[in-house]
């Protein structure tokens, strides 16, 4: 293999060739090819040619990374701090209820009253004629029932730890 100048300049090349590429189209094959023009050098000499393919798995792998971050951001709870601490701006759901936070695009915490009865209530929400409505698929605790829920957390998260060391 040729210097690190050399090296360098193929990397280079190679990440901006894969930054403009479309992914769903691009091979390795092309962007070899593409990159031997830019630079000209030919790059499907085995040292040149295993470099080329090296650089395209470690992008390939950090790209990878950063949409697993970004999903797990989005899955994230997002805490509604201006529906919890100011009663002047409280934020309530198309249907109605007390939003606390958002789980995910279609999953919420809210707080809504039901006959008379107070309950926390966790579930996935779909779009009808432009509203956000609850659906079915999630719970329904009642004030007694989230207690002893909370009172749990400590004991779940242990539980998760110790399945997620196991892996």
């Amino acid at each position: 293999m040729e210097d690190t100048e050399t090296k360098e300049r193929i990397e280079e090349t190679v990440l901006k060739i894969l930054q403009e590429s479309n992914m769903d189209e691009v091979t390795e094959s092309k962007i070899r090819k593409q990159a031997s023009n830019e630079l000209d050098l030919n790059l499907s000499q085995p040292p040149f040619k295993a470099l080329v393919k090296q650089i395209i798995e470690a992008f390939l792998k950090q790209k990878q990374q950063q949409q697993e971050e970004a999903e797990e951001e989005e899955e994230k709870p997002k805490p509604r701090q201006d529906a919890v601490s100011s009663r002047n701006n409280n934020v309530y759901d198309d249907s109605g209820d007390l939003v606390i936070c958002e789980l995910g695009k279609k999953r919420k915490v809210t707080i809504q009253d039901f006959k008379g009865r107070t309950f926390v209530s966790i579930r996935e929400f779909y779009n009808k004629d432009g509203k956000e409505l609850p659906s079915s698929k999630g719970i329904s605790l009642t004030g007694e029932q989230w207690s002893t829920f909370k009172k749990s957390v400590p004991a779940i998260e242990e539980a998760i730890q110790e399945m997620e060391s196991r892996v």
